[in-house]
C-alpha cells in the first residue's frame, strides 16, 4: 500500500488530489533538473516544454512536498497521477527525510530517466530559459511552471540553485 507521494515539480505547488496532510521532505541521492520535454502539459508534441525530473547524484538532496495519501481515494489518485505523468516517468519508491534524516517512510515518486523519449538532458541554463519562455500548453505557459516552483521552493525555505536560475532569467 503506498502511504506517501513525493512532489518535486508541479507537485509542490499544485498537488490537483485530496491527501489527508502535506509536509516538506526531501530524498537523497537525487538532483532536480530541467531535463524532461513537456509534450502534453507545458509545451505539446510540436514544441515540448521543458520540465524537471531527478537525475541520479549520490551526494545531492531534493527538497519538495510528501502527500499522505487518503486511503479513501488513493486508488483514483495513483490513476490520475500515473496519467498526469505519463510521459516517460517512471514510479519509485523512495526513503523520505521530514528534516531530521533519512526515515523508514518510503514515498512513491515519479522520475523520467534518460532512456525514455521525452529526456533533453542539460543544456546551458540560458538556454534551458530560452526554450521554456517559448513554450505552452494546456496546463499553461511554460514559464508559470519554473516561477511557481521557483516561488514555492523559496516559500519552503528551501531553493533550489538550478530552479532559481533559470527563473531569475524568465522574471
Amino acid at each position: 500500500m503506498i502511504s506517501w507521494v513525493f512532489g518535486y515539480g508541479s507537485l509542490v505547488w499544485r498537488p490537483a488530489f485530496p491527501y489527508l496532510h502535506r509536509r516538506p521532505a526531501a530524498v537523497h541521492g537525487w538532483l532536480r533538473r530541467f531535463w524532461q520535454a513537456s509534450p502534453d502539459h507545458r509545451g505539446t508534441p510540436e514544441a515540448p516544454g521543458r520540465v524537471v525530473t531527478m537525475v541520479a547524484e549520490p551526494a545531492a538532496v531534493t527538497w519538495g512536498m510528501a502527500y499522505a495519501l487518503d486511503p479513501a481515494h488513493a486508488e483514483r489518485t495513483l490513476a490520475e497521477l500515473d496519467h498526469r505523468e505519463k510521459a516517460g516517468y517512471l514510479r519509485l519508491m523512495l526513503p523520505l527525510d521530514f528534516g531530521e534524516g533519512p526515515t523508514e517512510e518510503r514515498a512513491l515518486v515519479y522520475v523520467a530517466g534518460p532512456d525514455n523519449p521525452n529526456f533533453i538532458g542539460g543544456d546551458t541554463v540560458q538556454a534551458m530559459a530560452a526554450h521554456v519562455r517559448g513554450a505552452a500548453g494546456p496546463s499553461g505557459p511554460n514559464p508559470e511552471y519554473v516561477l511557481e516552483l521557483d516561488a514555492a521552493l523559496r516559500a519552503m525555505g528551501r531553493p533550489d540553485p538550478h530552479v532559481a536560475a533559470i527563473a531569475a532569467l524568465l522574471s
